[in-house]
Formats: C-alpha cells, structure tokens, sequence
C-alpha cells in the first residue's frame, strides 16, 4: 500500500441558517477535501474545515501545507508502515491541524479499509450508535427560545446553547428563554467560545445555578490561554467546566489535567492534527478519570464520520457534538454515518464507509 498521490479539492456548501457564536458567523461550509490513491488502487478520504478564528488555518494555507510541505514527505511511503507515517505527518511542521487532519482521516480509511473493518471496530468499537445534541447559535432571546423549541420538536433532547458574543445578563435572558420554549425534558449545555473573563463567568454561573437553570456543563468560559482563569472558574462552581480551544495537543491536554483546570475535555480531530494524537488526549484524561466530549467544526459528513467513529470507539467519550452536517443545505456524501433525528449509527462498511463523494466532482 504505497502512497502514489494526494490531491486536494476546495468545496463550498451554505448552511440552512448562519451559524453565530461569540468568535464569529458562518454562512456557508468551507473546506479542503483530501483524496490519498495507493498503488493497489485503494483510495482513503479526508476533509479539513477552515476555522481561521479558533484553529488559525485557512482555505488557502490547508491547501498549501498538504500540497507543498505534506504531500513531498508522504508520497512513496507505505501505509502500513503507519507509525512511521504519522510521525512524518506531525513533525512535517508545526501548528496546521486542520491540514494534518484531514490527511490523517485518509490514513485511517485507507488503514480500516486495509484491515476490512469499519473505522469504529479498526479503533477499538466499543458502541456503534450515538446521540448528538444540536446546537443553537446566538441571536435574540426570542429567536434562540424558537430554535430550541424546533430542535426540541425534531427530537433532540440535548441543545448545545452558544453564548458569550455580548451582555452576561443577555446571556441569562437567552437561559431562561430557552427553558421556558423547552421545559426541564431537555438537557442544556452552554458553549461560550472564550467569550468571558473568570470573574464574569464564575458570577454568571453562580446566578444560573442560583436561579435552577440546571446547565448540564459550559464550555471554554474563558481565554483559550488563561488556564489559571479557567481552573478559578472550575473551582469556583458546582456546574462542569469543559476544556475546548485550551487543548489541541496531548502536551495542552496535561497542563489542563495535571491542573484539574477542567471537569471535561472536547475533541475536535481539527484541532489535534487527527485521529492519531486524539486518541492519546482522550487516553490521558481517562487515566485522569476525565470525561471526554467529540465535536467538530462547521463540517461535512465526511470528516464528521471520522469523528463520530474515533468517538464510537472509545469508553471515556461520553457526550457527541455532530450536528453539522445537519445544517447544511446539502449533504453530498454517499456512505459514512448514518442520522436519524438525534441518533447516529456506525456504517458497516470498511473505512470511514464512503461510497462516493459528489462534492469532490463539483468541488474546485
């Protein structure tokens, strides 16, 4: 299984609804399609999304690592020699995640692919179903509260609630709007993007738990680099506190839990480079009795199932954030994971279970 060529395709894809955190908004999915062919004729997918405010990688910079700095270190290696392999990939250079991921992603398929087992199973299987929630971007009040209560009708019972782009009391307003449209059926998780300092964050929590808003966790309060801030804002509060733009690498992952600066790590394979440094981030915070949580970026369902799978995979990833490929207008993937409302379901299929892919042929 030698590496002949690894191309690459720029796609676009609009979002039924802008995506609005407290970074930024996104009308439209954009992002870099790998395609690795190996000498036997095996062909690995991969997909990197270009994130430039949280990962600092754009559409332009994916396509030139991959092409100019990756694509000269791998072609004429052997997969199966994949140790190898992806040390190369991740001592290529430094920072660049998004392109290393996607490239690890077509690693991974054409391994499982290799092995006849689909991805979940290659990695370790330990479920094959899952339950995503669904995410609510900030708006009004009113507008979240109706979201919610859409999302909630649609069947899922776990709302994802970005916050933090404005006023903490704005903030509460959205909370309490949102419970009022949804009821205490629904678990709710609040994702602040970094958009706190510690104290604001730490007087905020205490007012919602005060007031019963019964928060499942929240998400990065505070700078991606201020783990002081975030351990004061853990200890301060009885709510969970999860680790996001703070970890992307296993080295970040420990300062967090040597720590204890957080309750729960999210996983993006964007931000570790891939399904090969991943596993060791959540392997070091199950040492740590630390949950983990698997989410993604604005992506397709491409790279979502590789998400999904790595996540599929393993004890310690207990929660799933998948909900994008869901807000896409169009999907353009033939095989992967499968979704029916909240629930998501492994493919039987080799590899990442990719029968075509149509975004390739309309793709740049």
């Amino acid at each position: 299984m030698i590496i002949q060529n690894i191309e690459v395709k720029r796609i676009s894809v609009p979002l039924k609804k802008p995506f609005k955190t407290a970074l930024r908004t996104v009308e439209a999915l954009e992002s870099v399609l790998v395609k690795i062919t190996c000498d036997n004729g095996m062909v690995g997918w991969g997909e990197a999304s270009a994130t430039v405010v949280i990962t600092g990688d754009s559409i332009q910079s994916i396509e030139a690592a991959i092409l100019h700095t990756i694509r000269p270190q791998l072609i004429g290696k052997s997969v199966l020699a994949y140790e190898q392999i992806f040390q190369t990939l991740h001592q290529s250079m430094v920072n660049n995640s998004s392109a290393k991921a996607a490239v690890d992603i077509a690693l991974y398929d054409l391994l499982a692919q290799r092995a006849n087992m689909p991805l979940y199973q290659y990695l370790g299987g330990y479920r094959n179903e899952l339950e995503t929630d669904y995410t609510v971007s900030v708006n009004s009040p009113k507008e979240m509260g109706e979201d919610a209560a859409a999302f909630f009708k649609d069947g899922f019972n776990v709302l994802k609630i970005k916050v933090g782009k404005d006023d903490i009391k704005e903030d509460i307003l959205r909370i309490q709007e949102i419970r009022k449209s949804v009821g205490n059926e629904v678990k709710i998780r609040l994702d602040a993007n970094q958009g706190w300092n510690a104290k604001e964050a730490i007087v905020s929590i205490r007012k919602m738990e005060d007031m019963g808003l019964d928060i499942e966790l929240i998400e990065q309060p505070v700078k991606a680099h201020d783990l002081d801030g975030l351990k004061q804002v853990t200890d301060a509060v009885d709510t969970p506190i999860m680790a996001d733009e703070s970890v992307f690498s296993p080295a970040q992952a420990l300062a967090v839990l040597r720590n204890r600066a957080a309750d729960l790590i999210n996983i993006k394979l964007m931000k570790a480079g891939g399904i090969y440094k991943a596993q060791f981030i959540n392997q070091l915070a199950e040492e740590h009795g630390i949950p983990c949580m698997v989410g993604s970026m604005i992506e397709s369902r491409l790279s979502v199932s590789a998400a999904a799978q790595f996540a599929a995979s393993k004890k310690n990833i207990t929660r799933y954030d998948f909900d994008a490929p869901l807000l896409l207008l169009r999907d353009g993937i033939e095989g992967g994971v499968t979704y029916e409302g909240r629930k998501m379901y492994m493919p039987e299929l080799p590899g990442l279970g990719i029968r075509s892919v149509s975004l390739w042929e309309e793709g740049e």
